[in-house]
């Protein structure tokens, strides 16, 4: 029964990996899983560890997957209407981190750190020169940027009010039908205990005559 079961599970995850709506969803949903969830639990377990070699792996596998992410960006309109993309990409972002092959290494070792030492030169000027342009932007819009935070601080300030006050509300009238509904309570038991004594009255009055 066992091994039923699980031929029976096998069949419907190959089905539902396989069929075109599983290819929107499921494998989406495992290369989100696999590729970012993971890691990122990965990473914290190293850094909460202090496991150096466990860190290095997971700095290589970022650098790899941030890599290929890079270039997703650009290619992905291109070939992601090819049939079983997301199902290679899902073996891929398993290469990279299933420990006897260790890919993310292999891929930095062998493809983007040479890449990266032949245009270091190049790299570093380029980022240089995007933080200069930066800096000289936001001195010459310190008054604008000081507004913007200014005005999105107010923004935040009011709806923040807004959601209080919306609860203080809905709290006030949830306390209204409450001691309305306490009141209507009472009217009923005063109302009923005037109907016992009257007929209470009534009766004493028949047995006096």
């Amino acid at each position: 029964m066992a091994l039923l079961g699980s031929n029976i599970t096998g069949e419907v995850g190959l089905r539902l990996l396989l069929c075109p709506l599983g290819s929107n969803i499921v494998v989406r949903t495992a290369c989100c899983s696999v590729g970012i969830v993971l890691p990122i639990y990965r990473t914290f377990k190293a850094i909460e560890r202090k496991d150096q070699d466990e860190q290095q792996r997971c700095l290589l596998y970022w650098a790899a997957y941030g890599s290929f992410s890079l270039l997703e960006v650009f290619s992905d309109r291109i070939i992601s209407w090819l049939p079983f993309y997301y199902h290679l990409k899902f073996a891929f972002l398993v290469w990279l981190q299933f420990p006897s092959v260790d890919g993310a290494k292999h891929l930095y070792m062998c493809h983007l750190r040479p890449f990266l030492l032949q245009h270091q030169a190049r790299i570093d000027r380029a980022l240089g020169f995007a933080y200069g342009e930066m800096v000289k932007f936001i001195c010459a819009h310190k008054e604008e940027i000081q507004f913007a935070r200014t005005v999105f601080s107010k923004i935040v300030t009011s709806g923040r009010r807004l959601i209080e006050d919306q609860s203080k509300t809905e709290d006030q009238s949830r306390t209204g039908d409450l001691s309305n509904s306490n009141d209507d309570s009472r009217s009923e038991d005063h109302s009923d205990s005037n109907n016992d004594n009257r007929s209470e009255d009534q009766s004493e009055s028949i047995h006096d005559d």
